[in-house]
């Protein structure tokens, strides 16, 4: 009797651990099965420089992102059967044959937002300057479809590059594409770097993409924009010739993207693609290691729509698509003045005009160096101020029939006094077009050395008092001629009493300049004690 007493606890447990398990059984088979996960691997069978061949993932997709098992990265390039072309985006050293690579079902993202202006980064948008991590908003895809037709508007606005020779005679508007062309050393660079410089007079969001520059070439950009005030509303970019190929080739859609985020928020943004030339060759390169046919110049044939849908993402956009700009200013190489070689005649297709850099001009230490015969804005001169073309009109005609004159006084022939005098005015102009380099003039200024200049001025003065006496006449604009910026807000043309101010004004500054050199001149001649 005692021992069944004693057992009763024990099936009374028993009984509820049984009831128990049933209770738990039964919830688990009343959850709903986790949805099965897929998890594709592959294997590579090759690896080049940049490159790498993948087998086994039979369901990849085009410019979708891999993951290696070393940790590097890659996108998809080539969908061949049984093999994918893959551009690797870092050391191809740390991959090894036989490893595993997965599909991330993702494309290359970047971020986006406020967070990266002031920074330099990696074309992946990872910092480079040490500042510690980026504060970034989202991020975003490196392609997008370039905006239709019903989400653009026309150029209406001007973009100030600071520049006499562009803002006068090849004007850029917000949302403009305008190619920047010449050979190696001929001031490509400068200008870009001073037309974002002078954006510190205004609003507009500035984003340098270097691809295959030097890393001290970087720097002396980054520098020139810490001494301008213009890094803090700037993002530098750069993917340099130590880098992977694969990062050269995605660094401006990576930089593009980044300009999409501010212009969706209706800011202007200006994208400096230094250069296109290099991102070429690194197609180029990529290509040709991944056994794609070889084109015109070993060029692969899509190399057009490489670029094309590159540039065609930038444009004044309306209202309803964010009401911002994105305007594109690209670099490209030539070689020995070679316009129509294959990836510079691409380009000049495919934006809409160029600023050409004659090796010419740099040899006659004509800075900044822009062949105005050669140069052209197709959309620009919609934009420009009315005050600045009307002064600007005849500036081409001028040069033009100057340098055919200077063809023709090299023969050695008389010349009349008429001829003569074109000659001196000409070479005046073309001088007053002189800048130096870090150094963007406000558009009042412009004005009055431009007017200064094609009323004969500064024919008199000798090419080296020319510079000084340039000095005199923006010291004066600075100081007097306040009305001409309300002429261009106002988008009216200067009058005849406006004109006859600034020559009358420039007159006296530069007879002023005159008396300076002469009372200089006296006294270097006689010693100071005479």
């Amino acid at each position: 009797m005692a021992d069944t007493d004693h057992r009763a606890p024990e099936k009374h447990s028993e009984l509820h651990s049984a009831q128990q398990f049933e209770a738990w059984q039964e919830s688990l088979l009343a959850t709903p099965a986790p949805a099965p996960v897929i998890t594709e691997v592959g294997r590579v069978t090759e690896v080049g420089d940049g490159v790498a061949v993948v087998t086994g993932l039979a369901r990849a997709l085009a410019d979708e992102l891999l993951v290696f098992q070393s940790g590097v990265r890659g996108i998809v390039l080539d969908l061949e059967p049984g093999r994918l072309g893959v551009i690797l985006l870092g050391p191809s050293e740390l991959i090894s044959l036989g490893e595993d690579v997965r599909r991330t079902r993702k494309v290359v993202s970047v971020p986006v937002g406020p967070g990266l202006l002031g920074r330099v980064v990696d074309a992946m948008g990872r910092p480079r300057d040490g500042l510690g991590e980026i504060a970034a908003v989202a991020e975003t895809p490196i392609e997008a479809e370039a905006p239709g037709v019903l989400s653009r508007s026309a150029i209406f606005r001007p973009l100030a590059t600071g520049l006499k020779a562009i803002d006068a005679a090849v004007p850029v508007g917000l949302g403009q594409r305008e190619l920047i062309i010449g050979d190696r050393q001929t001031g490509k660079t400068s200008i870009a770097i001073d037309t974002m410089l002078n954006q510190a007079r205004s609003d507009v969001t500035c984003i340098y993409c270097a691809i295959g520059q030097r890393g001290d070439a970087v720097s002396r950009v980054i520098d020139a924009l810490k001494k301008g005030d213009m890094l803090a509303r700037s993002i530098v970019m750069s993917a340099g010739d130590e880098e992977t190929p694969g990062l050269a080739y995605i660094a401006p859609y990576a930089a593009m993207a980044m300009a999409e985020y501010f212009s969706d928020q209706g800011q202007d943004v200006l994208v400096i693609f230094d250069d296109l030339t290099h991102h070429a060759r690194s197609y180029r390169e990529l290509s040709l290691l991944l056994r794609r046919p070889p084109g015109r110049e070993a060029f692969p044939g899509d190399i057009f729509y490489v670029h094309a849908r590159l540039l065609e993402r930038a444009g004044q956009f309306t209202r309803e698509a964010g009401g911002g700009s994105i305007t594109a200013l690209p670099v490209v190489e030539t070689q020995a003045e070679n316009l129509s070689a294959y990836i510079p005649t691409n380009l000049i297709s495919i934006t809409d005009g160029q600023i050409y850099l004659s090796p010419r001009l740099v040899r006659r230490n004509q800075f900044p160096a822009v062949d105005l015969g050669l140069s052209v804005s197709r959309v620009g001169g919609k934009a420009q101020s009315r005050t600045l073309r009307e002064v600007a009109g005849n500036l081409r005609v001028t040069l033009s029939q100057f340098e055919e004159l200077e063809d023709f006084a090299r023969f050695g022939t008389r010349l009349d006094d008429t001829t003569r005098a074109r000659l001196t005015r000409g070479a005046a102009v073309r001088n007053a077009l002189r800048q130096a380099e870090r150094d963007p003039m406000p558009a009042a200024e412009q004005l009055a050395v431009l007017i200064s200049a094609m009323e004969g001025l500064f024919d008199a003065f000798p090419e080296d008092q020319l510079s000084n006496a340039m000095a005199r006449i923006r010291a004066e604009a600075q100081k007097h001629f306040q009305f001409i910026d309300e002429r261009i807000s106002e988008n009216k043309g200067l009058s005849e009493e406006d004109r006859e101010r600034i020559i009358t004004t420039a007159r006296k500054a530069l007879a002023g300049n005159r008396t300076d050199q002469t009372t200089r001149a006296d006294e270097s001649s006689h010693g100071p004690d005479a």
